[in-house]
Protein backbone atom coordinates (compact mmCIF):
# COMPACT_ATOMS: atom_id res chain seq x y z
CA UNK A 1 0.00 0.00 0.00
CA UNK A 2 2.90 2.36 0.69
CA UNK A 3 4.21 1.73 -2.83
CA UNK A 4 0.83 2.47 -4.36
CA UNK A 5 0.67 5.67 -2.34
CA UNK A 6 4.14 6.65 -3.57
CA UNK A 7 3.20 5.95 -7.18
CA UNK A 8 0.04 7.97 -6.82
CA UNK A 9 1.94 10.89 -5.32
CA UNK A 10 4.56 10.71 -8.08
CA UNK A 11 1.87 10.69 -10.77
CA UNK A 12 0.22 13.78 -9.34
CA UNK A 13 3.63 15.43 -8.96
CA UNK A 14 4.49 15.04 -12.66
CA UNK A 15 1.10 16.44 -13.67
CA UNK A 16 -1.47 13.67 -13.98
CA UNK A 17 -4.90 14.34 -12.49
CA UNK A 18 -6.04 10.80 -11.65
CA UNK A 19 -4.37 7.42 -11.18
CA UNK A 20 -5.67 3.92 -10.55
CA UNK A 21 -4.43 0.33 -10.45
CA UNK A 22 -5.74 -2.77 -12.22
CA UNK A 23 -4.68 -6.40 -12.41
CA UNK A 24 -3.45 -7.81 -15.70
CA UNK A 25 -5.94 -10.65 -16.10
CA UNK A 26 -7.94 -11.10 -19.29
CA UNK A 27 -11.61 -10.19 -19.49
CA UNK A 28 -13.88 -12.78 -21.09
CA UNK A 29 -16.79 -10.36 -21.47
CA UNK A 30 -14.49 -7.88 -23.18
CA UNK A 31 -13.39 -10.58 -25.60
CA UNK A 32 -17.02 -11.41 -26.38
CA UNK A 33 -18.04 -7.76 -26.83
CA UNK A 34 -15.09 -7.00 -29.11
CA UNK A 35 -15.77 -10.11 -31.16
CA UNK A 36 -19.40 -9.07 -31.62
CA UNK A 37 -18.38 -5.51 -32.59
CA UNK A 38 -15.87 -6.75 -35.16
CA UNK A 39 -18.18 -9.48 -36.43
CA UNK A 40 -20.80 -6.90 -37.37
CA UNK A 41 -18.16 -4.78 -39.13
CA UNK A 42 -18.86 -1.78 -36.92
CA UNK A 43 -15.16 -0.88 -36.91
CA UNK A 44 -15.41 0.19 -40.56
CA UNK A 45 -12.05 0.42 -42.31
CA UNK A 46 -10.06 0.43 -39.06
CA UNK A 47 -8.57 -2.95 -39.90
CA UNK A 48 -6.03 -2.64 -37.08
CA UNK A 49 -8.84 -3.23 -34.56
CA UNK A 50 -9.31 -6.77 -35.87
CA UNK A 51 -5.59 -7.55 -35.53
CA UNK A 52 -4.01 -8.97 -32.39
CA UNK A 53 -7.33 -9.27 -30.57
CA UNK A 54 -5.75 -11.58 -28.00
CA UNK A 55 -3.30 -8.82 -27.13
CA UNK A 56 -6.03 -6.19 -27.16
CA UNK A 57 -8.30 -7.90 -24.64
CA UNK A 58 -5.59 -9.08 -22.23
CA UNK A 59 -2.57 -7.15 -20.91
CA UNK A 60 -0.77 -10.47 -20.50
CA UNK A 61 -1.54 -11.29 -24.12
CA UNK A 62 0.41 -8.18 -25.07
CA UNK A 63 3.19 -8.75 -22.52
CA UNK A 64 3.22 -12.08 -20.66
CA UNK A 65 5.35 -10.73 -17.80
CA UNK A 66 2.99 -7.91 -16.80
CA UNK A 67 1.38 -8.27 -13.38
CA UNK A 68 -0.26 -4.90 -12.85
CA UNK A 69 -1.44 -1.93 -14.90
CA UNK A 70 -1.19 1.65 -13.67
CA UNK A 71 -3.79 3.78 -15.47
CA UNK A 72 -3.32 7.53 -15.50
CA UNK A 73 -5.58 10.33 -16.67
CA UNK A 74 -4.89 13.91 -17.69
CA UNK A 75 -7.73 16.43 -17.77
CA UNK A 76 -8.26 18.42 -20.98
CA UNK A 77 -11.55 20.03 -20.00
CA UNK A 78 -12.53 23.06 -22.09
CA UNK A 79 -13.00 26.47 -20.48
CA UNK A 80 -15.94 27.23 -22.81
CA UNK A 81 -18.76 24.99 -24.07
CA UNK A 82 -17.36 22.97 -26.99
CA UNK A 83 -20.54 23.49 -28.98
CA UNK A 84 -20.12 27.28 -29.18
CA UNK A 85 -18.99 27.22 -32.83
CA UNK A 86 -21.59 24.75 -34.11
CA UNK A 87 -24.02 27.44 -35.25
CA UNK A 88 -21.52 29.96 -36.63
CA UNK A 89 -22.04 30.22 -40.38
CA UNK A 90 -18.87 30.01 -42.41
CA UNK A 91 -16.90 28.65 -39.46
CA UNK A 92 -15.70 25.14 -38.62
CA UNK A 93 -15.93 23.20 -35.38
CA UNK A 94 -12.94 21.14 -34.23
CA UNK A 95 -13.10 18.63 -31.39
CA UNK A 96 -11.80 20.00 -28.09
CA UNK A 97 -8.93 17.51 -27.85
CA UNK A 98 -7.49 18.64 -31.19
CA UNK A 99 -7.55 22.40 -30.62
CA UNK A 100 -4.27 22.38 -28.73
CA UNK A 101 -1.03 20.43 -29.08
CA UNK A 102 -0.94 16.69 -29.71
CA UNK A 103 -1.52 15.03 -26.34
CA UNK A 104 0.41 11.88 -27.23
CA UNK A 105 3.78 13.58 -26.78
CA UNK A 106 3.02 15.11 -23.39
CA UNK A 107 1.32 12.02 -21.93
CA UNK A 108 4.08 9.66 -23.08
CA UNK A 109 6.79 11.94 -21.73
CA UNK A 110 5.18 11.90 -18.30
CA UNK A 111 4.56 8.16 -18.38
CA UNK A 112 8.26 7.61 -19.09
CA UNK A 113 9.18 9.96 -16.27
CA UNK A 114 7.18 7.89 -13.79
CA UNK A 115 8.45 4.67 -15.37
CA UNK A 116 12.12 5.61 -14.97
CA UNK A 117 11.52 6.55 -11.35
CA UNK A 118 9.70 3.27 -10.69
CA UNK A 119 12.39 1.11 -12.32
CA UNK A 120 15.13 2.80 -10.31
CA UNK A 121 13.19 2.54 -7.05
CA UNK A 122 11.83 -1.00 -7.40
CA UNK A 123 14.13 -2.74 -9.90
CA UNK A 124 11.11 -3.77 -11.98
CA UNK A 125 10.27 -3.80 -15.68
CA UNK A 126 7.74 -1.48 -17.30
CA UNK A 127 6.18 -0.63 -20.65
CA UNK A 128 4.25 2.57 -21.33
CA UNK A 129 1.39 3.10 -23.77
CA UNK A 130 -0.68 5.98 -25.06
CA UNK A 131 -2.66 5.01 -28.17
CA UNK A 132 0.39 3.22 -29.53
CA UNK A 133 -0.44 -0.46 -29.03
CA UNK A 134 -3.45 -2.79 -28.85
CA UNK A 135 -4.50 -1.58 -25.40
CA UNK A 136 -8.19 -1.19 -24.55
CA UNK A 137 -7.77 1.87 -22.40
CA UNK A 138 -11.33 2.58 -21.34
CA UNK A 139 -12.11 -0.89 -19.91
CA UNK A 140 -8.76 -0.79 -18.08
CA UNK A 141 -9.58 2.67 -16.72
CA UNK A 142 -12.92 1.43 -15.41
CA UNK A 143 -11.23 -1.61 -13.89
CA UNK A 144 -8.70 0.70 -12.20
CA UNK A 145 -11.38 2.93 -10.68
CA UNK A 146 -10.73 5.97 -12.90
CA UNK A 147 -14.29 6.11 -14.22
CA UNK A 148 -16.85 4.03 -16.08
CA UNK A 149 -17.72 3.54 -19.73
CA UNK A 150 -20.93 5.44 -20.28
CA UNK A 151 -23.72 4.71 -22.71
CA UNK A 152 -21.72 6.63 -25.34
CA UNK A 153 -18.89 4.06 -24.84
CA UNK A 154 -16.52 6.80 -23.64
CA UNK A 155 -15.07 7.09 -20.17
CA UNK A 156 -16.87 9.20 -17.58
CA UNK A 157 -14.97 10.34 -14.50
CA UNK A 158 -17.09 10.98 -11.39
CA UNK A 159 -14.66 13.78 -10.53
CA UNK A 160 -13.81 15.34 -13.92
CA UNK A 161 -16.59 14.39 -16.30
CA UNK A 162 -15.86 13.45 -19.91
CA UNK A 163 -12.54 15.11 -20.63
CA UNK A 164 -9.64 12.75 -19.88
CA UNK A 165 -6.62 11.63 -21.87
CA UNK A 166 -5.48 8.18 -20.76
CA UNK A 167 -2.11 6.47 -20.56
CA UNK A 168 -0.93 3.17 -19.09
CA UNK A 169 2.15 1.78 -17.39
CA UNK A 170 2.40 -2.01 -17.56
CA UNK A 171 4.68 -3.33 -14.82
CA UNK A 172 6.01 -6.60 -13.43
CA UNK A 173 5.20 -5.39 -9.92
CA UNK A 174 2.32 -7.01 -8.07
CA UNK A 175 0.18 -4.07 -7.00
CA UNK A 176 -3.18 -4.47 -5.29
CA UNK A 177 -5.90 -3.46 -7.75
CA UNK A 178 -8.32 -0.66 -6.95
CA UNK A 179 -12.04 -1.27 -6.91
CA UNK A 180 -13.68 -0.83 -10.34
CA UNK A 181 -15.90 2.20 -10.81
CA UNK A 182 -19.62 1.30 -10.86
CA UNK A 183 -21.81 2.52 -13.71
CA UNK A 184 -23.72 5.68 -12.79
CA UNK A 185 -25.56 6.29 -16.08
CA UNK A 186 -28.89 5.10 -14.69
CA UNK A 187 -31.82 5.87 -17.00
CA UNK A 188 -30.10 8.86 -18.63
CA UNK A 189 -29.82 8.77 -22.42
CA UNK A 190 -28.72 12.32 -23.19
CA UNK A 191 -25.62 11.15 -25.07
CA UNK A 192 -27.65 8.87 -27.35
CA UNK A 193 -30.13 11.63 -28.10
CA UNK A 194 -27.31 14.11 -28.81
CA UNK A 195 -25.55 12.07 -31.51
CA UNK A 196 -26.15 13.86 -34.85
CA UNK A 197 -25.82 10.72 -36.99
CA UNK A 198 -27.35 8.01 -34.79
CA UNK A 199 -24.00 6.29 -34.32
CA UNK A 200 -25.03 5.26 -30.80
CA UNK A 201 -27.36 2.49 -31.89
CA UNK A 202 -28.23 1.44 -28.33
CA UNK A 203 -26.89 2.13 -24.83
CA UNK A 204 -23.20 1.13 -24.71
CA UNK A 205 -23.23 0.30 -28.44
CA UNK A 206 -21.59 2.35 -31.20
CA UNK A 207 -21.36 1.89 -34.94
CA UNK A 208 -18.12 3.67 -35.81
CA UNK A 209 -19.17 3.85 -39.46
CA UNK A 210 -21.77 6.46 -38.51
CA UNK A 211 -19.68 8.36 -35.95
CA UNK A 212 -18.55 11.84 -37.02
CA UNK A 213 -15.17 11.33 -35.37
CA UNK A 214 -14.65 8.26 -37.54
CA UNK A 215 -16.02 9.94 -40.65
CA UNK A 216 -13.85 13.04 -40.38
CA UNK A 217 -10.65 11.27 -39.31
CA UNK A 218 -10.65 7.62 -40.41
CA UNK A 219 -12.96 7.57 -43.46
CA UNK A 220 -10.67 7.74 -46.46
CA UNK A 221 -13.09 8.24 -49.32
CA UNK A 222 -16.38 9.99 -50.08
CA UNK A 223 -18.78 10.27 -47.14
CA UNK A 224 -22.33 9.06 -47.70
CA UNK A 225 -24.67 11.99 -48.37
CA UNK A 226 -27.06 11.16 -45.54
CA UNK A 227 -24.22 11.25 -43.03
CA UNK A 228 -22.49 14.25 -44.62
CA UNK A 229 -25.66 16.32 -44.30
CA UNK A 230 -25.78 15.46 -40.58
CA UNK A 231 -22.20 16.56 -39.93
CA UNK A 232 -23.01 20.27 -39.79
CA UNK A 233 -19.76 22.21 -39.54
CA UNK A 234 -17.84 19.53 -37.63
CA UNK A 235 -14.61 19.32 -39.60
CA UNK A 236 -12.51 17.23 -37.22
CA UNK A 237 -14.05 14.99 -34.59
CA UNK A 238 -17.22 15.52 -32.59
CA UNK A 239 -17.88 16.24 -28.90
CA UNK A 240 -21.68 16.10 -28.86
CA UNK A 241 -22.10 12.89 -26.86
CA UNK A 242 -19.36 13.89 -24.41
CA UNK A 243 -20.73 17.39 -23.97
CA UNK A 244 -24.25 16.10 -23.31
CA UNK A 245 -23.24 14.06 -20.25
CA UNK A 246 -24.66 15.54 -17.01
CA UNK A 247 -21.58 14.39 -15.11
CA UNK A 248 -19.75 17.31 -16.71
CA UNK A 249 -21.11 19.41 -13.88
CA UNK A 250 -17.96 18.22 -12.12
CA UNK A 251 -15.68 19.04 -15.04
CA UNK A 252 -13.03 21.73 -14.65
CA UNK A 253 -10.99 23.58 -17.25
CA UNK A 254 -7.57 22.08 -17.94
CA UNK A 255 -4.52 23.68 -16.37
CA UNK A 256 -2.21 22.30 -19.07
CA UNK A 257 -1.04 25.08 -21.36
CA UNK A 258 -0.36 22.51 -24.10
CA UNK A 259 -4.09 21.78 -24.22
CA UNK A 260 -5.20 25.40 -24.37
CA UNK A 261 -6.94 25.97 -27.72
CA UNK A 262 -5.04 27.71 -30.47
CA UNK A 263 -7.03 30.79 -31.38
CA UNK A 264 -6.84 29.89 -35.07
CA UNK A 265 -8.48 26.51 -34.33
CA UNK A 266 -11.37 27.99 -32.37
CA UNK A 267 -14.16 28.48 -34.91
CA UNK A 268 -11.76 28.82 -37.89
CA UNK A 269 -12.97 30.29 -41.18
CA UNK A 270 -13.87 27.53 -43.61
CA UNK A 271 -12.81 29.59 -46.62
CA UNK A 272 -9.29 29.97 -45.22
CA UNK A 273 -8.94 26.26 -44.42
CA UNK A 274 -10.11 25.21 -47.87
CA UNK A 275 -7.16 27.03 -49.46
CA UNK A 276 -4.46 25.01 -47.67
CA UNK A 277 -2.19 23.08 -50.00
CA UNK A 278 -0.13 20.13 -48.78
CA UNK A 279 2.85 22.16 -47.59
CA UNK A 280 0.76 24.79 -45.83
CA UNK A 281 -1.45 22.12 -44.28
CA UNK A 282 1.57 20.39 -42.75
CA UNK A 283 2.98 23.67 -41.47
CA UNK A 284 -0.34 24.93 -40.11
CA UNK A 285 -1.02 21.70 -38.22
CA UNK A 286 2.52 20.97 -37.08
CA UNK A 287 2.35 19.55 -33.57
CA UNK A 288 -1.40 18.96 -33.91
CA UNK A 289 -3.21 15.59 -34.02
CA UNK A 290 -5.05 16.92 -37.09
CA UNK A 291 -1.89 16.54 -39.16
CA UNK A 292 -2.19 12.74 -39.22
CA UNK A 293 -5.48 12.92 -41.14
CA UNK A 294 -3.82 14.62 -44.07
CA UNK A 295 -4.83 17.56 -46.20
CA UNK A 296 -7.07 15.58 -48.59
CA UNK A 297 -9.51 14.29 -45.98
CA UNK A 298 -9.43 17.52 -44.01
CA UNK A 299 -10.34 19.71 -46.99
CA UNK A 300 -13.10 17.21 -47.86
CA UNK A 301 -14.52 17.82 -44.37
CA UNK A 302 -14.26 21.58 -44.83
CA UNK A 303 -16.17 21.40 -48.11
CA UNK A 304 -18.93 19.36 -46.46
CA UNK A 305 -19.19 22.02 -43.75
CA UNK A 306 -19.46 24.68 -46.47
CA UNK A 307 -22.31 22.76 -48.09
CA UNK A 308 -24.09 22.44 -44.76
CA UNK A 309 -23.67 26.14 -44.01
CA UNK A 310 -26.18 27.21 -46.63
CA UNK A 311 -23.86 30.15 -47.39
CA UNK A 312 -24.03 30.64 -51.16
CA UNK A 313 -21.30 33.28 -50.94
CA UNK A 314 -18.84 30.40 -50.42
CA UNK A 315 -19.47 29.18 -53.96
CA UNK A 316 -16.37 30.94 -55.28
CA UNK A 317 -13.91 29.17 -52.99
CA UNK A 318 -15.71 25.87 -53.51
CA UNK A 319 -15.38 26.26 -57.29
CA UNK A 320 -11.63 26.64 -56.86
CA UNK A 321 -11.54 23.04 -55.59
CA UNK A 322 -13.17 21.58 -58.71
CA UNK A 323 -9.71 21.38 -60.28
CA UNK A 324 -7.99 20.17 -57.13
CA UNK A 325 -5.32 17.50 -57.74
CA UNK A 326 -7.13 15.28 -55.24
CA UNK A 327 -10.09 13.45 -56.83
CA UNK A 328 -11.69 13.22 -53.38
CA UNK A 329 -11.55 16.99 -52.89
CA UNK A 330 -12.76 17.73 -56.42
CA UNK A 331 -15.68 15.30 -56.12
CA UNK A 332 -16.72 16.73 -52.75
CA UNK A 333 -16.54 20.26 -54.14
CA UNK A 334 -18.90 19.30 -56.96
CA UNK A 335 -21.30 17.76 -54.42
CA UNK A 336 -21.10 20.85 -52.17
CA UNK A 337 -22.11 23.11 -55.05
CA UNK A 338 -25.10 20.88 -55.79
CA UNK A 339 -26.21 21.04 -52.17
CA UNK A 340 -25.97 24.83 -52.25
CA UNK A 341 -27.90 24.73 -55.55
CA UNK A 342 -25.10 26.51 -57.35
CA UNK A 343 -24.54 25.81 -61.04
CA UNK A 344 -21.07 24.61 -61.94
Amino acid sequence: MNLKKSIREKALEVGFDVVGFADARSNERLESDLGHFLGEGRHGNMAWMAENTDRRTSPQGLWPDVRSVIVLGLNYGPAEPPSAALKRAGRGNISVYARGKDYHDLVKKRLKQIGRWLVEAENCEIKVFVDTAPVMEKPLAQKAGIGWQGKHTNLVSPDLGSWLFLGEIYTTLDLAPDAPTPDHCGTCRRCLDACPTGALTAPYQIDARRCISYLTIEQKDVIDEELALSMGNRIYGCDDCLDACPWNKFAIATREEAFYPRIELTAPRLADLSKLDDDNFRRFFSGSPIKRTGRERFVRNVLIAMANSGEKNLAGVIREKLDDPSPLVAETALWALSILEIEV
